[in-house]
Formats: structure tokens, sequence, C-alpha cells
């Protein structure tokens, strides 16, 4: 299963579903990660933490670890 967490930068694939459970999953959910949703990397702190995505017309930033979370179904 390939997560956000390994995608390139400048590529682009769409969620399958989420690993999470509770308040993270319904935090993600809210942000509009949804399943079938298109999502590309924008950019990668210098550190690697955070990551900077596009999805649904605007970018969000979320944690390397919360990106782990998320399964993609590559394009």
């Amino acid at each position: 299963m390939k997560t956000l967490k390994d995608l390139p930068i400048g590529e682009t694939a769409t969620v399958l579903k989420l690993n999470s459970t509770g308040p993270t999953r319904r935090r993600l959910l809210d942000m509009g990660l949804t399943k079938g949703v298109k999502v590309t990397i924008r950019k990668v702190a210098p550190l690697g933490d955070p990551l900077e995505i596009t999805l649904r017309g605007y970018e969000l930033s979320i944690r390397k670890s919360e990106a782990d979370l998320i399964v993609l179904e590559e394009d």
C-alpha cells in the first residue's frame, strides 16, 4: 500500500482510504481528505515535515505522521 507520505513531489494520486479512527480520522475528513479525492504533493519542508498538498482547489499542510495514514491509489 502506498501512502501519501511516499508520494514524490509533483505527483498526483487518488485517496483510497484512511487508516485512522476517532478524532484524527474526523479531522482528516473535515479537511477534505475523503475517498476518491485527487491529491498532489506541492512542497516538502526542508526537514521533511510538514508536507504541502493540493486538493479540491486549495493547499493544505499536514504532518508526515498524518500523511502516513492516507492510503493512495496511484493514477
